[in-house]
């Protein structure tokens, strides 16, 4: 293992052991809570239980092909089609925590209204933000990636 994915790799083992954390200690009782607060409405703590989950899984999935793409650069095959499906995998993982967040901002902007936590608000629009910018960022790279790799077909059949 080269020591430069070394470090990106135990970044990504660091960066899902929070989101772990969250999930088993801060979802449910989260959910709970939403149910409190809206009686008439209390199926919506199912729904953003369910949707946080969904994230949850999104953002692994993320982190799981992020990890095999470092594993093809270690093998040296960075510019294969392999390559270029983990970052479309990791694009369309970025898109699905942005929609299942954007469904579940008017859920969070008004707990965090009743509870006066304006900060759980704007978690809710920093992470939103941050999956479109992930998403538009793996979208350059994968198209990036397929004309690298065009352009080294087409000079590999000149040679």
């Amino acid at each position: 293992m080269k020591r430069e994915t070394l470090f990106l790799k135990i970044v990504l083992f660091l960066m899902a052991l929070p989101v772990l954390a969250v999930c088993i200690f801060v979802v449910p009782p989260l959910s709970q809570f939403i149910g409190e607060i809206l009686p008439k409405w209390s199926f919506l703590q199912y729904v953003f239980l369910v949707a946080m989950y969904i994230t949850a899984i999104a953002y692994f999935s993320a982190l799981y092909q992020a990890m095999k793409l470092l594993g093809y650069i270690d093998r040296n095959t960075a510019f294969s089609e392999r390559s270029v499906k983990a970052l479309k995998n990791i694009k369309y993982c970025a898109l699905i925590i942005t929609v299942l967040y954007m469904l579940c901002l008017p859920i969070i902007l008004y707990t965090a209204e009743v509870d006066d936590a304006p900060g759980l608000g704007g978690l809710g629009m920093v992470i939103t933000f941050g999956a479109i910018v992930i998403a538009v960022f793996a979208a350059v790279l994968q198209k990036l990636l397929e004309n690298a790799i065009e352009i080294k077909s087409e000079n590999d059949l000149t040679v």
